[in-house]
């Protein structure tokens, strides 16, 4: 595993290159030295290899457009790169010095292949083709970044199985947790109620009245094709891809019971409050559930996963050249950020930039 923010998910971002030939310390995290040379030459291969790009970009949640020249990338990528090399020197260090790890060949064939079968399964999941393979992907990467990738990963797949926290994913395991959350897997029958911002006091009224969840429809809701039927919109089964959403709408809700607190959603230039009920629920088998039980034990890991990683990082020295970023505290924790641009609204004369505005954006 290749880092700890999200259990068995490879986040490989992108990173600005800023030209620089030094050999300076790019990064330091408790007296151990990534170079500037380093950072820049695994950046030169994200921005050159079409199908590393895409792998990275299927992969990673952070914008790694473009910069301002040839084969560049914006410095939010830089700072997320930066901020994963930093996650991941923290980790081997930890696993190196507190748990007495090093990774077998054994261990390390096995992170190779566990970090190229994520890579393909983020690609797939967030529908992009790339051209080629994550194998491929890996490959183009230059020598050290490579084996830096599969260490991390091998590093942090190790430290995942040591925290206490942490549930196997193994069927037995996925059967134990599915034993003692059964309702939270039952297949969720739903109606909605499309209410206009204007009308949800009245709505919020009604309920607390006692109208039945059909006479709320009726008589509030916007939504023709649903209101004819009551509001029913179906029924959604573990198996189904909205069933995490749905369930997370009505997690709590007792049956006809619209939520008192609505999402608002735009349609066609007009903001509507949604309600959302569920109208019955019908227990489902393990084996129907298993792919969401699976999901949410993965969930499960990834925040035990990241609070240590925090830990880790809240323990850590670290320096980042600003030319990467810079090191703070943000609302998750430890992290590197991008490095700001200079502002012209503070500064007397601003017109006297606009030449070299260009350059910075």
């Amino acid at each position: 595993m290749r880092r700890l923010v999200a259990l068995f998910v490879l986040a490989l971002l992108g990173a600005t290159l800023y030209g620089l030939s030094s050999s300076s310390s790019g990064i330091v995290v408790n007296n151990q030295a990534l170079s500037a040379n380093t950072l820049d030459s695994e950046l030169s291969a994200i921005s050159h290899n079409n199908t590393l790009q895409c792998f990275v970009t299927a992969l990673s949640p952070t914008s790694y457009a473009p910069g301002a020249g040839g084969y560049s990338i914006k410095s939010t990528g830089a700072a997320a790169w930066a901020n994963l090399r930093v996650e991941g020197l923290a980790i081997n260090q930890y696993v190196t010095k507190s748990l007495k790890y090093d990774p077998s060949a054994h261990d390390l064939a096995l992170a190779e292949s566990s970090l190229e079968g994520e890579m393909t399964a983020q690609a797939s999941a967030n529908s992009i083709t790339c051209p080629g393979t994550s194998a491929q992907a890996l490959a183009a990467m230059p020598s050290e970044m490579r084996t830096a990738e599969i260490v991390a990963q091998a590093d942090s797949l190790y430290l995942v199985q040591k925290i206490k926290t942490t549930i196997p994913l193994t069927t037995a395991s996925a059967k134990s947790y599915y034993a003692q959350h059964t309702s939270s897997y039952d297949t969720l029958c739903v109606s909605v109620a499309l209410v206009l911002p204007t009308s949800v006091t009245a709505f919020a009224q009604g309920q607390a009245s006692g109208l039945s969840v059909t006479a709320l429809v009726k008589q509030f809701s916007q939504d023709t094709v649903s209101a004819a039927k009551g509001g029913a919109v179906g029924c959604f089964s573990p198996t189904s891809t909205s069933y995490s959403n749905v369930r997370a709408d009505v997690v709590s809700l007792p049956l006809n019971t619209f939520a008192t607190t609505p999402n608002y959603i735009s349609n066609n230039g007009q903001t509507y409050a949604l309600y959302v009920a569920v109208t019955k629920r019908t227990p489902t088998s393990f084996n129907a559930a298993a792919a969401t039980v699976l999901a949410d034990l993965q969930s499960v890991n990834a925040s035990s996963a990241n609070n240590i990683k925090n830990t880790l990082l809240g323990h850590a020295a670290v320096h980042v050249d600003p030319a990467f970023g810079r090191w703070g505290l943000n609302t998750t924790g430890p992290s590197v950020f991008a490095t700001a641009k200079p502002a012209t609204g503070d500064v007397t004369g601003p017109k006297k930039l606009s030449t070299t505005a260009a350059t910075y954006k």
